[in-house]
């Protein structure tokens, strides 16, 4: 990211306050992260980014996703979308004519992938370790 993407979210954040400019480095990181994992060059659809970000919590911050969230601001998968939509509004993304805001609604819930699940895989990986 250089220069220029700082700038224009620094822009964004004195407009639209509910987002920290970490929640839209994440968002670019996740980008790239989505792309590789679906082999594209270029779009992704919200739905794909969605799982990217998913995923990529996971990997960054395990437990702590849920808190990293929502120090960010981002209580929703909606947000991301917000997210997304406010990068392309400043020319740093671009979209589709079936790009919406409505793919980035009821994504997934939160609590149940970042709390629920994790702890789910850990007891999982757990019981495994005492079966080995």
């Amino acid at each position: 990211m250089n220069q220029n993407f700082f700038s224009v979210v620094d822009t964004i954040c004195e407009k639209d306050t509910r987002y920290k400019r970490e929640a839209y480095e994440f968002v670019m990181e996740a980008l790239t992260f989505t792309q590789k994992r679906f082999r594209r060059d270029k779009h992704v659809t919200g739905e794909e980014l969605l799982v990217g970000i998913k995923q990529l919590l996971q990997r960054k911050f395990g437990l702590m996703t849920l808190t990293v969230l929502q120090h960010w601001g981002v209580h929703a998968t909606e947000d991301f979308g917000h997210i997304v939509f406010n990068l392309v509004h400043h020319k740093v993304l671009s979209k589709t004519d079936e790009d919406t805001l409505e793919s980035f609604r009821n994504g997934y819930d939160f609590h149940e992938v970042f709390h629920v699940g994790y702890r789910k895989r850990f007891h999982r990986q757990i019981s495994r370790l005492r079966n080995v």
